[in-house]
């Protein structure tokens, strides 16, 4: 078993998990890394719960996995939507090992091309909860993996809470993951 138990090495601004406040932890900080799916790093602390952003694995030691999509645009240069939902396969709330597709909170994806030629995805998304702060941050991730593919020059990720989500959404191979089945 890997240890996960580390120490940062130089200051990161995480974001605290479920209030979805950005707090600056500081370099020399003790961190256990819980959770790894889609690229960032879910860690604890002697002061709470934390998401630390791909882009500062450096300070937990850690290598950061490339971000380059090679999923070519289709031949009328929209991006290809089964990249747009391979990449929402790679987001996770930092608290439940699912990404949000298989936990059914993408309601909807849709691909528009702009007057200027360009092309936009929107989501439509909800959370597990209400009161979940980290919506923001899950809405900005999904996002920031949707702006890497070829084709797609905007995005817009839009929470919702209609339908209310429940668990019957959950695909069956995240209810596996989740021990439901």
């Amino acid at each position: 078993m890997p240890n996960n138990d580390r120490i940062l090495s130089r200051d990161v601004t995480a974001t605290q998990i479920p209030s979805g406040d950005k707090t600056p932890l500081p370099a020399g900080t003790r961190i256990t890394i819980s959770q790894t799916l889609g690229g960032n790093f879910t860690v604890t602390t002697d002061f709470g719960l934390f998401r630390i952003d791909a882009k500062d694995g450096d300070a937990l030691g850690e290598t950061v996995a490339s971000s380059v999509i090679t999923a070519a645009p289709l031949a009328n240069g929209a991006p290809d939507p089964a990249a747009v939902w391979d990449q929402l396969r790679k987001v996770y709330d930092p608290e439940i090992p699912v990404n949000i597709v298989d936990l059914g909170l993408v309601y909807s994806m849709d691909i528009s091309k702009r007057e200027d030629g360009a092309h936009k995805v929107d989501i439509a998304m909800t959370l597990t909860a209400p009161g979940c702060g980290m919506g923001p941050a899950i809405a900005a991730d999904a996002k920031d993996k949707i702006l890497l593919i070829p084709g797609v020059s905007d995005a817009d990720v839009r929470i919702t809470w209609e339908p209310t989500w429940n668990q019957s959404m959950i695909s069956e191979e995240g209810k596996m993951k989740l021990g439901l089945i």
